[in-house]
């Protein structure tokens, strides 16, 4: 997957708009934000899941779905390696 294609599935959910957060882009639905793109550097994305959400991802490829460390892991924050992720993969997100 490419920062384009992450950026495309991201932006076509209802509602989406693309801001800018901590230097890198981010994407929200009323403000809050759901996904960035960008960090730590321009092969990561994140998404925001629940923590059964994310225990699924990782499950099914935990090269390209990571937990974010610590606190905002375990609260279902989850890095995507884009590079190692399809956009059918990351579809579900």
């Amino acid at each position: 997957m490419t920062p384009a294609q992450f950026r495309h599935l991201a932006l076509n959910l209802p509602g989406t708009v693309e801001k800018r957060h901590m230097g890198h882009p981010d994407f929200r639905v009323r403000e809050k934000i759901f996904a960035t793109l960008g960090y730590p550097d321009c092969d990561w994305g994140m998404a925001k899941l629940t923590p059964e959400e994310q225990q699924q991802f990782v499950e099914r490829d935990s090269l390209a779905f990571p937990p974010v460390k610590e606190i905002w892991g375990r609260r279902g924050c989850t890095s995507i390696r884009l590079k190692a992720a399809s956009p059918g993969q990351v579809k579900p997100l």
